[in-house]
C-alpha cells in the first residue's frame, strides 16, 4: 500500500448558514430600486450632454 496519502480537510463543501430571522435596517422595494437606477441613467445621460459647459 501507499505511504503517501492525501487527506482533504474536512469542511462542510462550501455551504454558508444564513439565519432566516435577520432583518436588514434598510430594506427596499424593487419598485424603488427601479426608480434610482432610472435616475441616475438620466443623470448621466445629462452630465454627458451638458457636462463639459458646466465645467468651462
Amino acid at each position: 500500500m501507499s505511504k503517501d496519502k492525501i487527506s482533504m480537510p474536512s469542511s462542510s463543501a462550501g455551504i454558508t448558514r444564513y439565519f432566516d430571522e435577520y432583518k436588514s435596517k434598510l430594506q427596499f422595494k424593487p419598485g424603488h430600486i427601479i426608480i434610482i437606477i432610472i435616475a441616475v441613467i438620466i443623470l448621466e445621460i445629462l452630465l454627458h450632454t451638458f457636462g463639459r459647459g458646466l465645467l468651462s
